[in-house]
């Protein structure tokens, strides 16, 4: 059995979208759908109820953050196998069974995740990802991904891959990542450490950590409709929880210092991008960057941003 859990945050809508496709396209697997609203109270659980009651709904008090969330949710799951599903996501195709056959013919896989298309049908690219270092944040600009799209930096070279065969990567998104409960289980589940952001690129880390591959499965099509508005228009705290989220997971998996290197040049590149983008709107997305890397902004966790797990791809 499988079981798909949906964190909600304000995402009623686009939530009934995701669960008409999940339901449409879901054929020949035996499932089950767990919705958590975090805190939002925006009547999704009056929308459930209404059109879709075989759902189990739990209603938080508070935005739990998506990893604490998904955690909770995944505590009262029945299923073998695991789906933590974003709600802006939506189903094209059977992307549900075809995940779930490659997760049971890979028996070294961790994590399994499909390819996510933005709502005008591009690909995403931050679907697959390489895990964080200081070479690749400093470097990661749009241009340089459009330039060197199978660049080991970025970690999305599957992307490009003339077959439909499974692929190892480092990391897949948590927009839509499939895991055996016990793989789940026996890593301690998503670090609740984060509050939004990087979740998906620790929970990765752990499994392969854990002697295990994390696949790309190339023919599991989804769109992912807010897969690129937060790149787009991103919040300062959106900019800045970022960076926290990625400092948190280096200084956890390359030690303290590491993490303080992250820090340092992250400055030094945001000084140089303020240079250059003067007066242009991104120069606020680096002066963000900027007071962060000089502990001038903190990234309190605040009810008002949704939990989200996809690290957005940067713009210049």
């Amino acid at each position: 059995m499988l079981s798909i859990i949906i964190v909600n945050w304000k995402s009623k809508d686009f939530l009934q979208t995701c669960l008409t496709s999940v339901f449409a396209q879901t054929h020949g697997v035996e499932f089950e759908v767990i919705v958590i609203d975090a805190g939002s109270f925006d009547g999704c659980g009056e929308m459930l109820r209404q059109h879709f009651p075989q759902v189990r709904f739990i209603q938080s008090q508070e935005n739990l953050g998506f990893a604490k969330a998904n955690n909770l949710a995944a505590r009262s799951a029945r299923g073998d196998a695991l789906l933590f599903l974003n709600p802006d996501t939506e189903l094209p195709g059977p992307a549900i069974p075809t995940l779930l056959a490659a997760l049971e013919s890979l028996p070294d896989a961790g994590a399994v995740g499909a390819k996510l298309l933005n709502t005008d049908g591009t690909v995403q690219t931050s679907c697959i990802q390489s895990f964080p270092t200081i070479l690749n944040q400093v470097l990661d600009a749009e241009v340089l991904r459009r330039w060197f799209p199978r660049s080991r930096l970025w970690g999305m070279a599957a992307l490009f891959a003339a077959d439909d065969e499974p692929k190892p990567v480092e990391a897949v998104s948590g927009a839509c990542v499939m895991v055996r409960r016990a793989v789940f289980e026996k890593v301690s589940g998503f670090s609740e450490e984060y509050f939004m952001y990087g979740e998906d690129l620790d929970l990765s880390h752990k499994l392969r950590a854990a002697g295990l591959v994390n696949y790309f499965i190339p023919n599991a099509v989804m769109v992912h409709h807010g897969g690129s508005s937060v790149a787009q228009g991103p919040s300062d705290f959106s900019v800045v929880m970022l960076r926290e989220s990625v400092w948190r997971f280096l200084r956890k998996t390359r030690g303290r210092f590491y993490a303080a290197g992250y820090r340092v040049a992250l400055g030094m590149a945001a000084c140089v991008r303020l240079v250059l983008l003067v007066g242009q709107p991104a120069a606020r997305k680096w002066r963000a960057i900027l007071r962060w890397s000089l502990g001038l902004a903190g990234a309190t966790p605040v009810r008002t941003e949704p939990a989200c797990a996809a690290l957005p791809v940067s713009s210049t």
